[in-house]
């Protein structure tokens, strides 16, 4: 049996409908998303259902052996698979933002708030930039209005609601969106099951 592990949440019905469009059956997942385990209508896919963050690991660890994930899960979790395509949607961008008029003061470390540690540290590394990294896992708007941060490192899909807390885009990182990945042994031991998968989304992206 093939298995796909795919994300709870809002990407969920996008996932579905793009594979069930390439030809494989999702309807059991979109019946009850409350569904762990869910089957296509000939046995022949399992489909889990997980967090978003926690896809690359079940895919790393081989309890899947395919999974739909975010570039942000990818490079923060730094999971040992394969990326095999940017399906596309899903998109946003991992941003700094800081609050309204931020002066930084480059003689002191930068404190950086956010969900996204190995993320933030690999983009200041690469700036030569001295940090204090916070690690938060929700409310990162409220540390440089608190005065816990001087700026957060977060995906921003519209900037509603940094504007919301005054709040403003100071930098980009990088953008994000959806990725198709594999694990690696399941790519040599299921290697027709994964071409499939593969050549029918290819197609699919061709005829959009």
């Amino acid at each position: 049996m093939f298995t796909i592990a795919l994300p709870k949440g809002r990407l969920v019905n996008k996932v579905c409908k793009l594979f069930a469009a390439c030809g494989f059956d999702c309807e059991d997942v979109l019946a009850d998303d409350r569904r762990l385990v869910s089957f296509s209508g000939d046995g022949g896919v399992r489909y889990l259902l997980v967090k978003p963050s926690d896809v690359a690991i079940y895919v790393e660890r081989g309890a899947a052996d395919a999974g739909v994930c975010g570039k942000d899960v990818l490079l923060e979790g730094e999971n040992d698979v394969y990326e095999l395509m940017n399906l596309g949607f899903g998109k946003c961008r991992m941003c700094v933002a800081a609050p309204v008029g931020f002066r930084e003061n480059l003689t002191a470390p930068l404190r950086v708030a956010t969900k996204f540690p190995n993320i933030a540290k690999a983009y200041y590394a690469g700036k030569s930039r001295e940090i204090d990294i916070i690690k938060l896992n929700g409310s990162i708007e409220l540390a440089p209005i608190l005065g816990l941060s001087d700026v957060i490192v977060d995906l921003v899909e519209t900037g509603a609601t940094l504007r919301q807390n005054d709040l403003e885009i100071v930098e980009t990182v990088l953008p994000v969106s959806a990725r198709l990945i594999a694990n690696k042994a399941s790519m040599k031991f299921k290697a027709a099951d994964m071409q499939k998968l593969t050549d029918a989304l290819r197609q699919k992206g061709e005829t959009a």
